[in-house]
């Protein structure tokens, strides 16, 4: 593995949306950095996904009365999921420049499957 493919796979994690669009047109036959940035989309999404999940929730705790209260109280959730984000984000940077092919936890096999 040479340091091209390592530096390559750690701007997945570095720039999300602009490094995806680097990696996909420019090192498209760089297996070791598209792993790497479906572990970063993945990542990503499961950070959308717990926000909007928890918005959703919320919206629909405004409806009963008093109940709203909980809904603020749920954001420990996505606050705990932002800690865990940013966990798993340098941790996925420290095993692509180091090299290694390695899930990230919790969403990590999910993400490989992505068609990217």
């Amino acid at each position: 593995m040479d340091r091209s493919q390592r530096l390559s796979a750690f701007i997945a994690y570095l720039l999300p949306v602009i490094g995806w669009i680097f990696l996909g047109f420019f090192q498209n036959k760089n297996q070791f950095a598209r792993f790497h940035m479906r572990q970063s989309v993945g990542l990503f999404l499961f950070l959308i996904l717990v926000t909007a999940g928890w918005g959703v929730v919320t919206w629909l705790l405004a409806w009963i009365p008093y109940a709203v209260v909980l809904g603020f109280a749920l954001f420990s959730l996505p606050l705990a999921a932002y800690i865990f984000g940013v966990i798993a984000w340098v941790l996925g940077m420290v095993n692509a420049l180091s090299g290694r092919i390695v899930y990230l936890p919790i969403f990590g096999s999910f993400a490989n499957s992505l068609p990217l």
